[in-house]
């Protein structure tokens, strides 16, 4: 297990060790307790403790070993006064086994299975994909609700509800908190890396709001697909999805100018662009090929990341390999069809093979494919402006950002709008 990251600040270090364990903490007192809700209460209350004890005796040699004896203290102080529970203290005691024990249990095997087990439970298919999404990041992510309501523009009551309903939800299922078993076990993959997917997707590009990115929340998911590629690292498909995330990620930075204002990929300055998780993304990426090539099933995120490596390997926008992402995204299409591929396919047949081959592809959609969504029209604006139909184009912008409920997106697309109007006048 790694290490808990260590600094002589307490208040700091009982953060960095919070972010760092909480996961490992709530499964393993899950799989004590067979309860989510008790066991991140117990969790909660050894942070509050290490909050009060460690400004005032230190920080301890072994935050994480310290926050699991803290916990496992609290669970066997909850049971004996539970006189129903009787039996649950000497399976507790004999778990805790004092502070040495405490300390070697964390490096045991099944530690990292418990975390698993937690990224599978809050993905439970009884919950709604946003308490899925909600419940993750509490218990695997170990944010604050206000900072989950924060991210997804809801209030901290709402959240809390939200939360609060799930966990409820997971306790009256009678959710087994056990890993699932071959097909199953896929299905309940997908599930979680489709979260895992929504949380970036929410913080890369925001559905709604002032800001164009909430990069809080893009780097969580980030943290989260690293954590499930540690724990399922022959799944080449997850694999995928961490070297889709850190590529895609690997942007952020230049996504945005001095002025706040939002860059389209084309116009990034791709200096800015972060190398470490570039490098991170590439290599996860040729882990899933090694894996493919040995005859491992690969899936959308697997060949979302091909495309994405496409970009990173471009120094320059004008030396993107635009036919080769036209030809992934010809694959994809088979892999995981739907609307929001095609638009992309569209995108990539307009940089490959001219704009007209992207706009048949637009074509065979139709104009509300994604209902109310802003893609379509934005893509179609594109491909127009690329024909030289300005007027056209400048239309389309304007219900693009007649649709969007980003502020920072709308700017832009009015913006192009306004230019395309102008060229068409003159």
């Amino acid at each position: 297990m790694p290490a808990t990251p260590r600094t002589d600040d307490p208040n700091r270090a009982v953060i960095a060790a919070w972010r760092a364990e909480s996961a490992r903490l709530v499964g393993a007192l899950t799989r004590m307790t067979r309860d989510v809700g008790l066991a991140e209460d117990l969790a909660q209350d050894a942070l509050v403790a290490a909050l009060e004890q460690w400004p005032v005796h230190g920080v301890p040699d072994n935050p994480g070993a310290w926050l699991m004896t803290t916990a496992k203290r609290r669970a066997i102080d909850h049971f004996r006064r539970a006189e129903n529970l009787r039996r649950k203290v000497g399976e507790l005691e004999h778990a805790a086994g004092g502070e040495e024990a405490a300390m070697a249990d964390l490096d045991v095997d099944h530690i990292e299975d418990d975390v698993l087990r937690l990224v599978f439970l809050s993905c439970h298919p009884v919950l709604t994909p946003e308490s899925r999404a909600a419940l993750t990041l509490r218990l695997v992510g170990g944010l604050t609700t206000a900072e989950i309501a924060r991210g997804f523009l809801v209030s901290e009551a709402t959240m809390g509800q939200r939360i609060s309903r799930a966990k409820r939800t997971l306790a009256e299922a009678h959710a087994e908190f056990e890993l699932p078993t071959g097909a199953e076990r896929t299905r309940r993959l997908d599930d979680v890396m489709a979260v895992v997917y929504l949380i970036f997707n929410e913080g890369y590009t925001a559905t709604a709001g002032e800001d164009w990115m909430r990069p809080d929340l893009a780097n969580e998911a980030i943290r989260l697909a690293r954590m499930l590629a540690a724990l399922a690292p022959d799944e080449p498909e997850v694999l995928g999805l961490q070297a889709l995330l850190e590529l895609q990620g690997s942007r952020m930075a230049a996504r945005l100018d001095e002025h706040g204002a939002p860059v389209l990929l084309e116009d990034q300055d791709r200096t800015r662009w972060d190398q470490l998780l570039v490098r991170r993304g590439q290599a996860a990426l040729r882990q899933a090929e090694a894996l493919a090539a040995r005859g491992r099933p690969v899936g959308k995120y697997f060949l979302q990341a091909s495309i994405a490596a496409q970009h990173a390997r471009a120094q320059r926008a004008e030396d993107t390999d635009w036919a080769r992402i036209a030809d992934l995204y010809d694959v994809l299409t088979g892999a995981a069809p739907g609307p929001v591929v095609e638009v992309n396919r569209a995108v990539a047949h307009g940089r490959a093979f001219g704009p007209g081959a992207g706009l048949a592809v637009l074509e065979e959609l139709g104009p509300d494919a994604l209902g109310d969504s802003p893609l379509v029209p934005a893509v179609r604006g594109d491909l127009l402006e690329r024909a030289g139909l300005h007027q056209q184009a400048a239309e389309a912008f304007i219900e693009a950002a007649r649709r969007t409920r980003n502020e920072g997106e709308r700017a832009v697309l009015r913006r192009r709008a306004e230019l395309n109007a102008g060229r068409a006048r003159g």
